[in-house]
């Protein structure tokens, strides 16, 4: 009778730590996934002509895509090479960040 009493407590001991875990995948780690989801779309669909804003701070537009980088115009004649991993969001027509 002793094992059967040892077993049911183990087991509602272990209950708090799933719902912790729960609660943090919830409020933690689903929003993080849907909003990495989200930027990864938006890397994804730049093209010539955008205006991007990097996690450095530069502003500039495409000016041409490539495989793992982007060629952004930040001056007249002055190009830079940037990871596409740098790009923090796309520069709405008012100048301000796109967030959607």
């Amino acid at each position: 009778m002793q094992g059967a009493g040892q077993g049911a407590s183990a087991f509602t001991t272990l209950i708090p730590f799933v719902l912790i875990f729960a609660v943090f995948y919830f409020l933690v780690i689903l929003p993080a996934r849907k909003q990495q989801r989200k930027k990864d779309a938006m890397i994804a669909s730049l093209k010539k002509g955008d205006r991007v804003i990097t996690s450095g701070g530069i502003h500039g537009t495409v000016a041409g895509v490539e495989d793992q980088a982007l060629m952004l115009k930040v001056a007249e004649n002055v190009k830079i090479r940037v990871a596409k991993s740098a790009i923090a969001g796309k520069i709405g027509p008012g100048g301000d960040a796109a967030t959607d």
